[in-house]
């Protein structure tokens, strides 16, 4: 364990992938970056000190909540409203990068505590976590709608929905109110 995200960018060099994915991003293709995709596509780096692709206008410390041992699951009250219909998330943070810096154009989605560990700039949507090891599809939804024909970063045509709680949610167009967090 551990190491993810400097193997990633070692098995990169070389083959035009960082090249494919910066187009991608300039591209304005959406982008899911999860634990160490976050690390990866940051502009700054810490523990050790160090530069990602800068794709995300982001400073994280790596394993920042502690080593494979100290290892949670942790419910996420701290979410926004407009995207997640007001009802928490469940975070899996597994040696997780913590947020210590975002750029202007980086909006927060989900905190834990103070930390932010959603985000989102532009198309590319980013968790400090693993939301694949959930039960909850609400992250990935939010995803994929930026991926549709239609898709756009406030998530496409508005619909209603239930989510994996049993909850009525509203996906849709962010409001000016919506980056309240909860």
């Amino acid at each position: 364990p551990g190491g993810e995200s400097t193997t990633m960018r070692k098995l990169m060099e070389g083959t035009g992938l960082e090249q494919a994915l910066a187009d991608a991003v300039r591209e304005g293709k959406p982008i899911l970056a999860t634990c160490a995709g976050t690390i990866l596509l940051a502009k700054e780096l810490q523990n050790p000190p160090g530069q990602g692709l800068g794709l995300l206008d982001v400073e994280v410390i790596r394993n920042a909540y502690g080593r494979q041992l100290e290892s949670k699951i942790v419910r996420l009250d701290s979410v926004r409203e407009d995207l997640f219909g007001g009802s928490a998330l469940e975070g899996v943070f597994i040696r997780a990068p913590r947020l210590v810096s975002l750029g202007e154009g980086v909006e927060v989605l989900a905190c834990r505590g103070a930390d932010p560990v959603l985000v989102r700039q532009g198309k590319i949507l980013a968790a400090t976590f693993h939301p694949e090891l959930t039960q909850d599809s609400r992250i990935h939804r939010l995803f994929l709608e930026s991926c549709g024909p239609n898709g756009n970063r406030d998530g496409g045509s508005r619909r209603d929905d239930t989510n994996d709680n049993g909850d009525t949610e509203t996906h849709g167009k962010q409001q000016s109110h919506g980056k309240r967090l909860r």
